[in-house]
């Protein structure tokens, strides 16, 4: 069993032991939901003051509005009653490090874990890589507020979101824990 197996298999025993939050309903007690990145920095639980039970948190590379990330929200909505949805990027993402066309490159070579320096990217892997990484959109991050303003715009312009849900845009700090609000994507996801 590997070291990070065994560390998580024990930090739930030790979480199950006290576990005392059975009773929580399955909606979201305060109704909203977050769409988010998996940055190991970011902690919505703690940016916004959630406990357990309290919104949905998608996240995924880059808080992107995915095909998937909007389905999870429309079902946050449809099923489980979310009426407020907030995007919330972040400084210093690692979706602005690469391109479509870098990705691809990467795994063409090999599908083990790239480096990074002062030139770029670089593939130190043995391969084999595989071709199918050029047909897949990354969803990568040229501007950070600009892609806060894409995604809002998504999804408030998806034919399954009611246009009475508010989507608010912000991007995270990760540097002073704060967030800041991008208020060109507050325009586009205002509710009518």
């Amino acid at each position: 069993m590997s070291k990070i197996l065994t560390e998580v298999l024990n930090a739930n025993q030790a979480y199950a032991s006290s576990f005392d939050k059975g009773h929580l309903p399955l909606p979201p007690a305060r109704g909203f939901a977050i769409l988010t990145c998996m940055d190991a920095r970011l902690d919505p639980a703690k940016f916004a003051g959630l406990a357990e039970g309290d919104a949905h948190v998608t996240r995924n590379a880059g808080g992107r509005a995915s095909d998937d990330a909007i389905r999870s929200l429309v079902i946050s909505h449809k099923l489980l009653g979310t009426s407020e949805w907030f995007v919330i990027h972040h400084t210093d993402c690692g979706m602005e490090l690469f391109t479509n066309e870098i990705m691809a490159d990467l795994l063409e070579k090999s599908l083990d874990t790239a480096a990074i320096d002062a030139n770029g990217w670089r593939d130190v892997g043995q391969g084999p890589g595989s071709t199918d990484g050029k047909y897949i959109h990354w969803l990568t991050i040229q501007n950070q507020a600009q892609s806060v303003v894409e995604d809002v715009a998504r999804i408030r312009h998806h034919p399954l979101v009611p246009k009475y849900i508010p989507i608010y845009g912000f991007i995270y700090d990760v540097k002073t824990g704060k967030l800041m609000e991008v208020p060109e994507a507050m325009a586009a996801g205002r509710a009518v």
